[in-house]
């Protein structure tokens, strides 16, 4: 009896695991690569983030860095400010509003991002400072690279997948897909 559960098991854990790779190729209408658009899919089980989860986008030069940076839902992030001027970060976003007041050095506290959605950020002294970050119900995501590409792992089955590039308040494409193998998904924002 045992050793049939064993290998029953097996055979389940191995469908279900079954890992492939997937290339995300964005493009704009023009066929030309998109580069920061994030693409995360969705299988309708999320996952939750271990405790502690957290990042960090760094005020260097007057930007944001990253520009783009996508994170799951629970998220805490914190803004280190390594220029020698001060900074006054907020975001009126919807999916998270918050302000950090006139600073330098390293904030006492991150800012948890628990709300999906696009954030916009700014500074108060400088406007030409914006950056965003995309929050996420998936621990299924990635930012293209220069060449339009994002690369995951995914299981094989059934998926939903949103594209997103900064300066959109919502997701430009969504599609379902179906995962078996090795896959490419093109996928041509507006």
């Amino acid at each position: 009896m045992m050793r049939w559960f064993m290998i029953l098991t097996g055979l389940c854990v191995a469908s279900v695991c079954a890992a492939a790779e997937v290339t995300a190729v964005v493009t704009d209408a023009a066929g030309k690569p998109v580069a920061d658009a994030v693409v995360a899919f969705y299988d309708g089980k999320t996952t939750a983030l271990p405790a502690g989860a957290g990042g960090k986008i760094v005020q260097k030069n007057k930007m944001f860095n990253p520009k783009v940076t996508i994170v799951q839902t629970g998220t805490k992030i914190n803004f280190p400010n390594e220029d020698t001027v001060r900074h006054h970060v907020y975001s009126f976003s919807p999916a998270k509003k918050f302000e950090l007041k006139l600073y330098a050095g390293i904030p006492a506290d991150p800012v948890l991002f628990d709300q999906a959605g696009v954030v916009t950020l700014g500074c108060n002294i400088h406007d030409s400072m914006v950056g965003y970050i995309y929050i996420v119900d998936t621990p299924f995501f990635a930012k293209t690279d220069d060449k339009g590409k994002a690369v995951l792992k995914l299981n094989e089955g059934h998926y939903n997948y949103q594209a997103w590039l900064p300066g959109q308040t919502k997701p430009v494409v969504e599609q379902k897909i179906t995962i078996e193998g090795a896959t490419e998904v093109k996928i041509t924002l507006p």
